[in-house]
């Protein structure tokens, strides 16, 4: 069976600045990996249309499925549902459903939704609205592109409710084994090992500590006998 795959494309200034440590393409990764959804992409723009429009045409084309972070609030700079309605060539405006949502949530909370917190219920034609049971203002799908806020608690609940509508694939299983040797060292044995298992990855990821060199040696792969038989190998080559 092969995995649905995926890409993310991360959308603003603060993240290509610094200024923004961006933790939801590690929550993504993570939930994608256990439902057996293979990322295999992600990218970084700025808040800029060409540049946001470009990357998603190119990674719809691509993946399975895309989901993006970031853009979607009530501010000027949140461009991103114009980029994606244009990247499709879908007209966008204020929709009913959307506006519906965010009246009742004012409402209850007393403000008032005005021309700008409107904004966020601009909606692509054609896409269905994500839910958002943190701040209410929805997220959306259009095609195969998931948009959602770039707020990690928003952007998790609004994961979760995408994830709960899609199909994946068999979990990626992994095992790391810890090996006190530099990687000049390993390498040859290691890229044999590799070639061996064809069907898994293996990867070294070094590290040192208190002047001792070593390696973290991660095998992956979705057979798990086959991930049995090349720890084994591994623990062999490296006598432990």
């Amino acid at each position: 069976m092969t995995n649905p795959t995926a890409a993310m494309c991360v959308i603003g200034d603060e993240i290509l600045s610094g200024r923004t440590r961006d933790a939801n393409m590690h929550h993504l990764a993570g939930v994608l990996t256990e439902a057996g959804v293979d990322l295999k992409e992600v990218r970084v723009v700025s808040d800029d249309a060409p540049a946001i429009i470009a990357a998603v045409k190119a990674l719809s084309a691509s993946y399975t499925h895309v989901f993006t972070s970031g853009g979607i609030g009530p501010t000027h700079d949140d461009i991103t549902a114009d980029c994606i309605a244009a990247a499709f060539d879908a007209p966008i405006d204020v929709r009913d459903d959307a506006r519906a949502l965010l009246q009742a949530h004012y409402d209850r909370s007393g403000q008032e939704l005005n021309a700008a917190r409107l904004r966020m219920a601009r909606i692509p034609d054609g896409a269905t609205l994500i839910d958002n049971p943190v701040s209410t203002a929805p997220g959306f799908t259009l095609g195969n592109v998931h948009v959602m806020a770039g707020v990690p608690s928003v952007f998790r609940a609004m994961v979760a409710s995408v994830m709960a509508t899609l199909q994946g694939g068999v979990p990626l299983q992994s095992v790391s084994i810890r090996v006190v040797r530099g990687e000049g060292d390993i390498a040859v044995p290691l890229g044999e090992i590799d070639a061996k298992y064809p069907a898994l990855s293996v990867g070294s990821y070094p590290f040192q500590k208190d002047g001792i060199y070593g390696a973290n040696i991660v095998l992956r792969g979705q057979d798990q006998a086959l991930l049995d038989a090349a720890a084994a190998d591994v623990k062999t080559a490296f006598d432990l």
